[in-house]
């Protein structure tokens, strides 16, 4: 599976890198939905949630951990923040490489 996820990556295609470790990277959304949007994207490439297995747990936490110091970073952790993801396209999914949104300040509140 080759998606724009992988290519940024794999330094194929330059962006703006938040906060990046051995097992995800964080990135700006091109069309942010909110004064903050982040994507936090695992390097394995894992479709989606459903896709997801028990060997991925750790890096399933380690996402939600990487939001969680993303937003104290940001100083968006005490005003409050959503974390999304979607699942496949009638869940609203575009690139089919699991990544959470990270987003805060005029955000949609479902």
């Amino acid at each position: 599976m080759s998606t724009i996820f992988s290519k940024i990556i794999n330094k194929e295609i330059p962006t703006d890198i938040q906060y990046e470790d051995d097992l995800c990277i964080a990135i700006n959304d091109i069309n942010p939905k909110a004064k903050i949007h982040l994507l936090i994207i695992p390097k394995k490439e894992i479709q989606n949630i459903n896709s997801a297995d028990e060997n991925d747990q750790e890096i399933l936490g380690h996402l939600l951990l990487v939001c969680k110091k993303l937003a104290v970073d940001l100083k968006i952790s005490e005003s409050g923040y959503q974390i999304l993801t979607n699942i496949g396209e009638g869940g609203g999914q575009t690139v089919m490489h699991l990544h959470f949104h990270l987003l805060s300040g005029n955000a949609v509140t479902l």
